[in-house]
């Protein structure tokens, strides 16, 4: 029996960890000197209430080895034989190195992925793995599957505070303005305008457009941050839900650790082709 865990990075929605029994285990995200268990002692909605009245000092740090040795446990105890750990890139994170570290003193062996990316994307790669799983996969397999799918994955987005990501030094030559909204993409590390609307229908459209034109038979998150982003996440479901070319669509919330990043305001989408195994079928989500 294959086990899996990831991060709280990853943004996985609880929908998909409770349907391939995920463990997450929880970054540090630092408010104003305050430490909080991403998912655990803050959420989304708590999160960015502080930005209500200032904007608040936030950091972000990885998990210990002891938090990933006490999951590998875990899984371990519900009848793991052997567990995959699917990890926010190394470039970004720690996080990775933790789970090396723990991955010593496990009951059972681990395979760990370091997927090269980070957020839903990270989720992707477990859902990808996860699937593979249910079909049969080896755990070198379904390594190889989480893999693939973070060399490939895609993204497009709307940023809520362009100040933010500028001072992460991932903005490129995105130009802020009052009356128009930039659709970006993050590519080579950089984010990179694709596009600029007068509106959130446009916006929508332009978001869903860029989806559909890299793929077919897609797993795709749309991302929420705070509840101003509402319309937008809605607009941009309701296109991408009548795709011939979205296999599966659910939506996920944009947390502290990535909202550290990208502020109030706003609205993800993450998507990769689903894959196929030993020949096999691609899969095709209800």
């Amino acid at each position: 029996m294959i086990g899996l865990v990831t991060d709280s990075n990853a943004q996985l929605p609880p929908e998909l960890a409770e349907r391939y029994g995920v463990e997450v285990v929880p970054l540090t995200v630092t408010v104003d000197g305050t430490p909080y268990l991403e998912g655990v002692d803050l959420d989304a909605a708590g999160f960015y209430a502080r930005f209500e009245r200032r904007r608040p000092t936030v950091t972000t740090a990885q998990p210990s080895p002891g938090q990933f040795a006490a999951a590998y446990e875990a899984v371990a105890d519900r009848g793991a034989t052997e567990i995959l750990s699917i990890h926010i890139g190394s470039s970004v994170s720690g996080t990775v190195n933790s789970a090396r570290l723990a991955s010593q003193v496990s009951p059972v062996p681990v395979r760990i992925v370091d997927t090269g990316t980070a957020s839903f994307a990270v989720s992707l790669c477990v859902w990808e793995a996860a699937e593979a799983v249910v079909t049969g996969a080896t755990l070198e397999e379904a390594a190889a599957a989480a893999e693939r799918v973070g060399a490939t994955v895609g993204n497009v987005f709307v940023v809520g505070v362009l100040d933010l990501a500028r001072a992460g030094g991932r903005l490129g030559d995105v130009a802020s303005a009052a009356t128009t909204i930039p659709i970006l993409t993050l590519s080579g590390g950089v984010m990179q305008e694709v596009g600029r609307c007068d509106d959130l229908d446009h916006a929508a459209a332009a978001m869903a457009q860029f989806v559909c034109g890299r793929g077919s038979s897609l797993r795709v998150g749309v991302g929420i941050a705070d509840p101003s982003t509402l319309p937008l996440v809605a607009a941009v479901e309701n296109r991408l839900r009548g795709a011939s070319e979205v296999a599966e669509l659910v939506r996920y919330v944009v947390g502290p650790s990535v909202g550290a990043h990208t502020g109030p305001g706003t609205v993800g989408v993450m998507f990769a082709p689903t894959g196929t195994r030993g020949g096999g079928v691609p899969f095709v989500g209800s």
